[in-house]
């Protein structure tokens, strides 16, 4: 299957889209206007309110963020923000015995040691 990857987000081609429409869909999720999506394509400003209107039209949806949400949930788009942390927990489950991984200790240590300070800091001055 095909992807369409523009900024932070992909877009699969063949779910109900059409190219164009798609990658106007990615620049709306990026929050860019009609405006920058024109300047991006080199096309007018009408154009891009047609395909995204299209694209909300095949959606069944009436606002641009119903369109990014609703295009999510159909999995026709993805931050790829979710695609990297998928990568990333599949190569720790693959990976575990890395020998150069720390994992950080609790502070549990440090918050009994101020206390402690701070106790006999207080006994100090009643004294």
């Amino acid at each position: 299957m095909e992807t369409i990857t523009t900024g932070a987000w992909t877009g699969h081609l063949g779910r109900g889209l059409a190219p164009r429409e798609l990658e106007c869909l990615l620049d709306v999720a990026q929050g860019m206007t009609s405006k920058e999506i024109a300047r991006h394509f080199g096309i007018s400003e009408g154009g891009v309110e047609k395909r995204i209107a299209a694209a909300m039209f095949k959606l069944g949806v009436a606002r641009r963020a119903a369109l990014v949400a609703e295009a999510m949930r159909r999995q026709i788009i993805s931050p790829l923000c979710i695609v990297l942390a998928a990568f990333i927990s599949m190569h720790a489950m693959l990976d575990d015995g890395d020998p150069m991984r720390r994992d950080r200790r609790a502070p549990e240590r440090r918050t009994a040691q101020v206390r402690i300070v701070r106790k006999a800091e207080a006994f100090e001055h009643h004294a």
